[in-house]
């Protein structure tokens, strides 16, 4: 198993007592996250600054193109957050050489494959709010939330640990991380974009490798068409259930007082009822 760091960090918020995001360096101060997860953890740890969610609700990051509004503000921001590896092209060849931007995945361990998507697993994403914290230039603010990441890394460790199933049927391969994180193996529909779709040769392949492994389930995903993932159930005979990726949230789920944690445990809650776990 791989060390996490984020149980290390949680033993340090609890021995410092460190509650984090009361640090002045960050108030005040302009910031723009790339996309959900990102600005979530920024305005965790710098509840003062102004934050900015670069994609608008409900959109979805991966194809979103800058506005010249959008291209003015990276430029007067005091910190654009992003992640890098081609997950928003166009913000990346925006930020290209700028001081103020900062790539949040950093030193955290990253698999092959080109997935960005770290968020998903839990102690990852810890990292990640450190990495946050450090741009801020206020890394004891991390303490808070990383400490909050640990308790639900143990419950997604627990709730998947005895499980009759082990694979995931994705409608694209966002779920690389939360698969390695949790013993789990991704069998994903389309690549890390969702926008790309297998051809007819390939569906039936994809048709014959469900049957195979006996999955029940094919999950799709809130910001993209679920008709793949319904025509290989409906030729599988599996149901369709939502995984969600969590690189955004509608307004109406905002307004419903969904957070990153909420959707992190419907999603816990969705893997253990497609795998029968016990």
């Amino acid at each position: 198993m791989r060390t996490r760091t984020v149980l290390i960090c949680l033993v340090t918020a609890l021995v410092a007592g460190g509650c984090g995001g009361s640090d002045e360096p960050a108030q005040g101060r302009r910031i723009v996250a790339a996309f959900y997860p990102l600005a979530f953890a920024a305005e965790d740890v710098a509840p003062d600054a102004d934050v900015r969610n670069l994609t608008p609700p409900g959109a979805e990051p991966h194809d979103f193109e800058l506005s010249p509004r959008d291209v003015a503000g990276l430029r007067d921001a005091d910190r654009v957050l992003y992640v890098g590896g081609g997950f928003m092209p166009s913000l990346e060849d925006a930020v290209a050489g700028r001081e103020n931007a900062v790539d949040v995945l950093g030193a955290v361990p990253l698999l092959a494959g080109g997935d960005p998507h770290v968020w998903l697993d839990p102690g990852r994403f810890a990292d990640v709010v450190g990495n946050v914290a450090e741009a801020l230039g206020a890394p004891e603010a991390a303490d808070s939330l990383v400490a909050r990441l640990a308790v639900l890394d143990s419950e997604f460790a627990d709730g998947l640990a005895s499980c009759e199933r082990r694979e995931i049927v994705t409608s694209h391969a966002a779920f690389a991380y939360l698969a390695d994180a949790y013993d789990l193996e991704q069998i994903a529909l389309t690549g890390v974009s969702p926008e790309s779709e297998p051809g007819p040769g390939e569906l039936e392949e994809l048709v014959e490798q469900v049957e195979h492994r006996g999955a029940t389930t094919i999950f799709f995903e809130t910001l993209v068409s679920p008709d793949l993932a319904e025509t290989v159930a409906r030729e599988t005979g599996a149901e369709v259930a939502v995984l969600d990726p969590l690189e955004g949230l509608t307004e109406e789920r905002v307004a419903e007082g969904a957070d990153y944690f909420t959707v992190m445990r419907e999603n816990l809650a969705a893997l253990r009822h497609a795998l029968d776990c016990r």
